[in-house]
């Protein structure tokens, strides 16, 4: 059996930063999936969801590949945490994650159009924030400017100043692809890791 070429259907640089760990040589396909939350959803189901879609449309017309889909969303209060897109959302996100714990659902699927098989997995991640001054948010946010990052900080960053704790199976995960699993997957599809 040849070797499958392996693709990553996601435009982030911290995810293709997170593969290159496990695979020197792999694609990149901008998904295109419509991410919009579908009436009744956990946030646990939104990220799977959401990880199959990516994984199904970098798929399309691609044979002999093994795609990986991948999502994160973050959870606070029972109210997903989006991306904010701004420096004051970014604030308003962190002040009210301070002193409190954030949920991070983060799904990965490994689709395999040898045969159509998905592989999944979803892993959670609970996040405590230390009880944050607005002046520490303010300066967090200029220097990092987390703006493209779900909850609003980066922990492989100078975000993990932010945390009391981090309780999870998988470091990688909160990042935004959890490498455990993922790796698993990739072997039981046949892939020799390491």
């Amino acid at each position: 059996m040849s070797i499958p070429r392996v693709v990553l259907g996601s435009t982030s640089r911290y995810r293709a930063e997170l593969l290159r760990r496990l695979l020197p040589d792999f694609e990149q396909r901008a998904p295109g999936t419509n991410e919009t939350p579908l009436p009744g959803e956990t946030p646990a189901e939104r990220a799977l969801r959401l990880a199959i879609a990516k994984a199904e449309a970098a798929a399309n017309g691609l044979p002999g590949a093994l795609v990986i889909g991948s999502d994160q969303v973050a959870e606070f209060d029972g109210t997903v945490l989006d991306k904010p897109g701004s420096a004051e959302r970014a604030h308003a996100q962190l002040t009210a994650c301070s002193g409190r714990t954030v949920q991070f659902h983060t799904a990965v699927c490994l689709l395999d159009t040898r045969d159509g098989r998905k592989r999944t997995h979803v892993d959670h991640t609970r996040v405590r924030f230390r009880p944050l001054e607005a002046d520490a948010i303010t300066r967090y946010i200029e220097r990092e400017q987390p703006l493209d990052c779900a909850g609003s900080f980066k922990c492989e960053g100078l975000g993990i100043s932010l945390f009391e704790r981090i309780d999870n199976d998988d470091p990688t995960a909160l990042i935004g692809l959890p490498l455990i699993a993922l790796a698993r997957l990739l072997r039981e599809a046949g892939l020799a890791l390491p």
